[in-house]
């Protein structure tokens, strides 16, 4: 069915809130994509934090002072 058709069998008036229930669908979807750019910018920020925070607290830090060597444990003689 052709714009022509439909604005000859149902009228100008369903032609004009056919084509306003469009623009708006196309204009509420324009003024999400800031939003969407935003969440996504927040998520990459939370994961390289998160990624940073995981490595710095699961990495070996340096031994205590006054620490055994790093030689396994020897166990002990039987019979002593």
């Amino acid at each position: 069915m052709s714009t022509f058709d439909v604005l000859s069998r149902y009228g100008t008036a369903a032609l004009l809130r056919f084509l306003g229930c469009v623009a708006l669908f196309v204009a509420l979807h324009l003024l999400r994509q800031p939003f969407l750019l935003a969440a996504r910018l927040l998520e990459t920020g939370m994961r390289r934090v998160d990624a940073r925070l995981t490595a710095s607290v699961t990495a070996p830090g340096p031994r205590p002072r006054g620490s055994r060597s790093t030689r396994p444990f020897a166990p002990a003689a039987a019979g002593v």
